[in-house]
């Protein structure tokens, strides 16, 4: 019995011209998510990217397993292959769907007919292929409504395909689509949902965190590289930049109104993550600021950080609140490592009653009373930059 992986994909049927482009694109990662997976045959033909594995059913599991993790497909089939005639179709429905059938009472068959020239329409194959069915399970009852288990037959461009199950998978654009933005990873909830949803629209990332020892331990660090890696399941292998930031935070502490300690320590964050971002030819930063969560994210705070920065900052969950936020943690399996109690750099130093209201040019004048491109171009060449490939 030959087993094909039917990949589907939904919103690149929608590119015109660039359709290929990013057609090609979601193959070549594809490929890159199932190297090493063993041998397989890939093609592509309507809005289908057909893969046949080679080396057998434990292989073809494994190839559906990690389809679930990259952008752009929507959904995924393991297929039984055939050829169009209507006779063999009903015939193979049996003899794949034999065992499998036995373990329910009801069933339906939905019928698609990609192929316009198919002389029969899909109602009309999914009677013929529904009462061979019944003829050759007597046990079985038609439910269109509710059926316990659906038979699927989709007549396709040279062959005809069985399956009962479609599962549902992520969607979003293909990464690389969309250019390279720079994530600011902290060891909290928000971040790392941040950059799995900005990945989805086909951004590829890289992330800055900074690393304030001894103040935040190595199992801090620790606990960031991990999330790194939960994040590259979904974006493909990640460049973290890790700033060490302690001196800054000193300076801010000893120099700096306590009010506005923590405004000035994200104006520094913002300012060295795009230098960072520039030298590694990323279009934008990348934050899980949401308005009005904590004082540093009032609508005037946030006004007071994006003028430390003339590049796009992308703020995906600007308008949600914690709960929607824990929601998507959880779905990307962040949520857990999240909660580790190892503090990061944003809870260092907190000051007692921050600022919500700030002013600009007030903000300014703080941090211009420590020496700004000294500090900064210090950190930038004190970065340790790791590579950090995805945890599966």
């Amino acid at each position: 019995m030959e087993k094909i992986i039917l990949v589907r994909y939904g919103e690149i049927v929608l590119k015109g011209l660039n359709r290929r482009y990013f057609e090609n694109l979601l193959s070549d990662n594809i490929k890159e998510a199932i190297a090493g997976m063993g041998r397989y045959e890939l093609r592509k033909s309507g809005a289908v990217i057909y893969i046949r594995p080679l080396d057998g059913d434990e292989q073809a599991n494994r190839i559906m397993e990690r389809l679930k993790y990259v952008f752009g497909v929507v959904s995924i089939t393991l297929a039984y292959k055939c050829s169009k005639d209507l006779k063999e179709i009903q015939q193979k429905a049996v003899e794949y769907l034999s065992d499998t059938l036995k373990k329910y009472k009801t069933f339906k068959v939905e019928s698609k007919r990609a192929d316009k020239k198919y002389p029969l329409t899909s109602p009309e194959i999914s009677y013929y292929v529904g009462g061979y069915l019944l003829e050759h399970n007597p046990h079985l009852k038609v439910d269109v409504k509710n059926p316990e288990i659906t038979v699927m037959v989709e007549v396709r461009d040279e062959y005809a395909y069985i399956h009962t199950e479609k599962i549902r998978c992520l969607g979003g654009m293909p990464i690389g689509a969309n250019g390279k933005a720079m994530l600011l990873l902290s060891g909290g909830i928000d971040s790392p949902a941040a950059g799995y949803m900005i990945a989805k629209r086909g951004v590829r990332l890289e992330a800055v965190h900074f690393f304030s020892y001894p103040y935040t331990s190595e199992r801090a660090k620790d606990k960031v590289l991990k999330l790194a890696s939960i994040v590259a399941r979904y974006s493909g292998d990640m460049k973290v930049h890790i700033v060490p930031f302690t001196d800054i935070q000193l300076e801010i502490r000893d120099k700096c109104p306590e009010e506005h300690l923590t405004l000035v320590m994200r104006r520094f964050m913002m300012q060295i993550a795009e230098r960072i971002a520039k030298n590694n030819n990323c279009k934008a930063l990348i934050t899980g600021e949401s308005i009005g969560q904590v004082a540093s994210q009032t609508m005037e705070a946030l006004n007071v950080t994006n003028d430390a920065v003339d590049m796009l900052v992308l703020r995906p969950f600007v308008g949600m609140d914690k709960e929607e936020i824990v929601e998507i943690s959880q779905k990307i399996d962040a949520f857990e490592t999240s909660i580790l109690p190892y503090e990061d750099c944003c809870t260092v130093f907190t000051p007692r009653h921050p600022s919500t209201k700030p002013k600009i040019e007030k903000v300014i004048e703080s941090q211009n009373l420590l020496d700004v491109e000294r500090l900064i171009n210090e950190a930038v060449e004190g970065t340790e930059t790791v590579i950090m490939k995805a945890e599966l």
